[in-house]
Order: C-alpha cells, then sequence, then structure tokens
C-alpha cells in the first residue's frame, strides 16, 4: 500500500492550500477529490479584501486578474428599504468558484502534491489510517486533512455527521443575467430569517441568492422566489442549494492526527456566509502543522500545533457571533437596521473588516459602543 506523509482530502480553497504549503514543505503529499478541476461550485463567489491577501501570502502570487471582477459600490436594503448606497468603497472583488478552485488546486500540484482528483473516498479507517478511494486503491497517512465541506466525510468518519443541519445555514442561488457594468454589490439583510440576500454582478452573470440559518427557514423555496422577483426574474432559472455551516465551529477541528479545514471545520464567517477566506488560512494553517508533527516525527500532537495557529480565526468567530446577535436577532434587528442607515461608523467598520484592514475584534468594539443607542431605538422606535 501506498503510504503518504499527508492526504487532503477535499480540492477547494483549504485544501487546496493545505495541499501546497505541505507539498512546499517537503512532504509527499495527495490530493483527494471526487471532481477533476474545474469544476461548478455553489457560492456568491465574494472575494474579499482579506481573501485576496490570503491567496497572495499563501500562494506566493496574486490571483490572476481575468478570473476576479472589482466593484467599488455597495448598496445595502432591508425589508423592502434602501439602508445605504457607498460608493467609492474599498474593492470587493468577485470570482466564480469554478476558476479560483481551479487555480488554487494548480499552484498545489505545482508545488508538488500529487493529484488524485477524480476518485473520491469510499471509506476512511482513522484506526489504521488507511483512505479506500472510490476504485478501490487504498493508500495511507500519517496526517489526514479533511477539507471536503459542509457534507465533511472526513467529520462523519470522527464525529458519525458532519453537522447538526437545523444548526448551520442553507443557501439558494441563481445565475442571473448578464449585468450593467457599473452595477453595485447588493446585501439585503432580512431576505432570510438570520441571514441575508445578495446580488454580486460578475463579468458574465450575476450570483443572487439567499442564506440563513437552516431551521429557521422552513420557506426558504418561497423566499427564494420574493428575492428573485425584486430584480424581475421568475421562474426558468436554476435554483442550486447548499448548506452553510455559519455559527457552528467546531473547538476541536480533528483528532490526533486529522484536522479538519475550511468548511469543514465550520470556519464560515457567521455574519456574511464568506468562507474562502477563513478556508485557505485554515488549510495553511493545518498543512503547517502537519509539517511541523510530521519533522518531530509526533503526528499525533498535529492537532496540538494546529488549535494554536487557529486562535485568531476563533477569536474572530466568537467576536462575529456576538455581533451577529444584534444584526440579526429579533430584539435589536430594526433597531440595527435604523442604525445603520443614519450612521456610517458601523459601516465604514465593516467595510474595512471586508477589505482586510481590520479583524471581528475592531468591528465588535465599534458596534459594543453602539449597543446603548440600539437599545434606545428598541425602547421608543425612533
Amino acid at each position: 500500500m501506498d503510504i503518504f506523509d499527508v492526504i487532503v482530502v477535499g480540492g477547494g480553497p483549504a485544501g487546496a492550500a493545505a495541499a501546497h504549503v505541505a507539498a512546499r514543505a517537503g512532504l509527499r503529499v495527495a490530493l483527494v477529490d471526487k471532481h477533476k478541476f474545474p469544476r461548478e461550485k455553489l457560492c456568491g463567489g465574494g472575494f474579499t479584501g482579506r481573501s485576496y491577501q490570503y491567496y497572495e501570502q499563501i500562494f506566493g502570487a496574486p490571483i490572476a486578474g481575468d478570473i476576479i471582477i472589482t466593484k467599488r459600490a455597495v448598496e445595502f436594503h432591508a425589508e423592502g428599504q434602501e439602508l445605504a448606497r457607498i460608493e467609492d468603497i474599498p474593492p470587493i472583488h468577485m470570482t466564480m468558484r469554478r476558476d479560483l478552485d481551479a487555480s488554487c488546486v494548480a499552484h498545489a500540484l505545482a508545488s508538488g502534491a500529487e493529484d488524485l482528483t477524480g476518485t473520491g473516498c469510499e471509506a476512511l479507517d482513522l484506526d489504521s489510517q488507511v483512505v479506500t478511494l472510490k476504485d478501490g486503491v487504498q493508500i495511507g497517512y500519517r496526517v489526514l486533512i479533511g477539507a471536503d465541506g459542509a457534507n465533511s466525510g472526513v467529520a462523519r468518519a470522527l464525529y458519525g455527521q458532519a453537522f447538526d443541519h437545523d444548526r448551520i445555514g442553507f443557501g439558494l442561488e441563481i445565475e442571473g443575467p448578464v449585468p450593467a457594468p457599473d452595477a453595485p454589490v447588493r446585501i439585503d439583510f432580512g431576505a432570510a430569517d438570520w441571514g441575508y440576500g445578495w446580488n454580486f454582478p460578475k463579468a458574465g452573470s450575476a450570483t443572487i441568492g439567499i442564506g440563513g440559518v437552516h431551521g429557521r427557514n422552513p420557506d426558504m423555496k418561497a423566499k427564494m422566489q420574493a428575492y428573485q422577483e425584486i430584480f424581475g426574474l421568475g421562474e426558468g432559472y436554476r435554483v442550486k442549494g447548499a448548506f452553510l455551516p455559519f455559527g457552528d465551529v467546531r473547538r476541536w477541528p480533528g483528532r490526533r492526527e486529522v484536522l479538519l479545514a475550511g468548511d469543514a471545520a465550520g470556519l464560515v464567517d457567521p455574519i456574511t456566509g464568506e468562507g474562502i477566506a477563513y478556508a485557505m488560512q485554515s488549510g495553511a494553517f493545518a498543512g503547517a502543522a502537519a509539517a511541523e508533527a510530521i519533522a518531530a516525527n509526533h503526528p499525533p500532537r498535529a492537532l496540538t500545533l494546529y488549535k494554536q495557529k487557529l486562535r485568531p480565526i476563533h477569536s474572530a468567530m466568537f467576536h462575529a457571533n456576538w455581533i451577529r446577535e444584534i444584526i440579526f436577532g429579533r430584539a435589536f434587528r430594526g433597531a440595527f437596521y435604523r442604525a445603520f442607515k443614519g450612521s456610517g461608523t458601523v459601516r465604514h467598520q465593516y467595510l474595512r473588516l471586508m477589505a482586510g484592514e481590520i479583524e471581528y475584534p475592531a468591528l465588535a468594539w465599534a458596534t459594543f459602543k453602539k449597543v446603548p443607542g440600539f437599545v434606545m431605538r428598541s425602547v421608543t422606535g425612533r
């Protein structure tokens, strides 16, 4: 049986980053995915300033300009009213996951990871440290990294299920008509309960969708239809759906020499639902932790090293979940909308966060200072 230092399951941004970092460290790495790349992937495709920075830091080169489109205007809406239109914002990039993921995988393979894409996992034996592929081939590992998304097979092998589907998010989206050249990014708070709607203009289409906590939105299809009607889009568009594991971060993302990264670890922004940035960063951390543990000839220490590296992301998630209660919770929701419409402070800080200029603790502090005003507005209705 062929034995690898690291097997990475999943070829999205998290898995490709993990494979790239581990291979660059001199390890023998197998990158496994049921699909060959490029392949289609449901995702809004928001590629924030933070994502742009992480991509360049991890892969050592800026993302190719022909697979992103950059916008500098954004509109915020809530329950039928426009809250704000902001021009000259820090750049927000849009991409198609078909292109982005293929680019990430190409970096990993160029760094020496072995291409086992096109054949998914049939079974995992965590005790024997053996992965059985769909074609019957068995391969062994010293460290296993599960970067296989919200329905992670590695997570199921560890915990019995990937996530509690009632606690995490679910999204629906379509690819709409080609937008006008000056079309802004649009966000609609409240299009789904504990979530939002989005209209992201891209080069050949506009990605339009809604997402929210699955257990709070039994009528998600009807809400998606209502959101399409805002833009004059009726039936005839293929609606795609997928679970989004935001708001359910795994405090223990793995076990010993088995690590979970990206969506499989619940590392999705609980406010925006954006997971690309934290997927790439957590994947890079997992690859580095695997390399350090193997260099010390102690693969079971990989999880301890990985958790140490994840502390900044876990801190950001803690603060984001706190802010989430103000934005989406029923008690403060109306007050937040009114404050958002009338004051630019939180808006400005939020846009700086998306640009990668600040992290969630700074946004949490800016929001915290507004809480007395939220409380007063909730009481007075002003």
